[in-house]
């Protein structure tokens, strides 16, 4: 089956979707809200700020910082989940660790979510979900990952044997297909040239550049206090407070200059692909009756979300039909998102969805997105609804919607709403 043909056909699996309860302009004590989304700066696997911190470290550090914004007590915080892809034993460990440094007390639960560079969303939708069926009260959507400790040719994330069976299967082998192939793939499929990915990864840049000069990322950013090794070996006391990914000065035809990464015929290069990266983010929820009892101002609220399965072999194209699944569910049409925040995995599969969905690319990462800021996989989803709070009250606007493409041929896509 052809890739357009099959796109088709996952179209056509989205058609059943039911309208969500929760609605835009309409509040409502069940109402799941945010009251705090905070996120640490994201800095360069191995090179950055974060080279020689851990990612229990930077867990903790968010989770302190995101009660200690919203003011209330980690004791009244039931359940956390965290979303991160890389560290061994899904990071559960550790995870927990964070928490009781962060001075949750232990009747605080902690769990884990992977589902690939979706982990940091899937872990907001996990906790609203909880409070909405009445499991908790009160819980925290985070997302980390240290890139620098857990990814790379060191680090195994696939096993040495498989199932020759299961390897049979049609598509099954295609999620073996490493990320960079299927950018390919997509650039290939749907005709999205070289120098179209490039200006497109340029225009990341230049936003990232002017929204660093102009102050617009430090609502959202906690800044961490770590240590970090010099060359020479020294370790010194710092404070990161700014992302650290962006290459100032970035045009299109710098990045022209560079070499294909994963195939000499090819178009995806380090420079119009997301950055390897480190970071850490959380988002503190709770219903609005909850918050109303405590005192608590409300950022914003989740309206609805939606997963939607795709070709493994193109999987950058999921965000194309997460966002129309989410739409739905919510009562929304696209021309309603006011500010969509997409992650960049690739600039060919970003270029695609957003040309699919008929987005106006002025109301997508108007801050720049991962190839500028990085894509520390399961950070990334929870990083992004602070980014998008954070925007939708700069510009006075409400609704606004967080996708990705995931890892083994998905999307995922949320809508909330500011409430600024």
């Amino acid at each position: 089956m052809t890739a357009p043909a099959r796109l088709g056909q996952v179209a056509s699996h989205l058609g059943g979707t039911k309208a969500s309860r929760t609605q835009v302009g309409v509040k409502n004590p069940d109402d799941v809200v945010i009251v705090k989304a905070l996120r640490t700066p994201i800095t360069r696997a191995r090179k950055g700020g974060f080279k020689d911190t851990t990612s229990e470290y930077l867990l903790g550090t968010i989770l302190r910082g995101v009660v200690e914004a919203a003011k209330i007590d980690p004791a009244l915080v039931e359940d956390i989940c965290v979303g991160n892809v890389c560290p061994p034993g899904g990071g559960a460990t550790t995870a927990r660790m964070a928490a009781l440094y962060a001075g949750f007390p232990n009747t605080t639960s902690v769990q884990t979510v992977n589902r690939q560079c979706s982990s940091g969303l899937q872990a907001v939708v996990h906790i609203a979900h909880e409070i909405q069926s009445g499991m908790i009260d009160i819980g925290i959507g985070a997302g980390v990952e240290s890139m620098t400790q857990f990814y790379g040719p060191k680090h195994k994330m696939i096993p040495d044997t498989l199932s020759e069976e299961v390897m049979a299967a049609p598509e099954a082998a295609d999620c073996l297909t490493p990320m960079g192939f299927t950018s390919e793939n997509v650039a290939s499929d749907f005709g999205i040239s070289r120098q179209r990915q490039d200006e497109f990864a340029a225009l990341s840049h230049q936003r990232v550049e002017k929204a660093q000069k102009e102050g617009l990322f430090d609502a959202e950013i906690y800044p961490v206090k770590t240590k970090i090794i010099d060359k020479d070996g020294n370790k010194k006391e710092i404070v990161v407070s700014r992302d650290d990914g962006l290459r100032a000065g970035t045009t299109a035809a710098t990045l022209g200059k560079l070499r294909p990464a994963f195939s000499a015929e090819g178009s995806t290069t380090a420079g119009n692909a997301s950055q390897v990266s480190d970071g850490a983010a959380a988002v503190l929820m709770m219903k609005r009756s909850r918050a109303a009892e405590l005192g608590l101002s409300v950022q914003g609220k989740l309206i609805a979300a939606a997963v939607a399965g795709v070709p493994p072999r193109i999987m950058g194209v999921g965000p194309a039909y997460a966002v129309p699944a989410v739409l739905k569910k919510a009562g929304l049409n696209i021309n309603q998102l006011d500010v969509v925040e997409l992650n960049e995995a690739f600039a060919s599969q970003a270029l695609y969805s957003i040309e699919k969905l008929g987005l106006d690319i002025a109301r997508v990462n108007p801050k720049g997105g991962a190839i500028a800021l990085g894509h520390p996989l399961g950070c990334t989803g929870a990083r992004q609804v602070s980014t998008l709070l954070t925007e939708l009250r700069r510009q006075d606007k409400r609704v606004g919607c967080a996708t990705m493409c995931i890892g083994g041929g998905y999307g995922m896509a949320a809508i909330f709403e500011s409430e600024h």
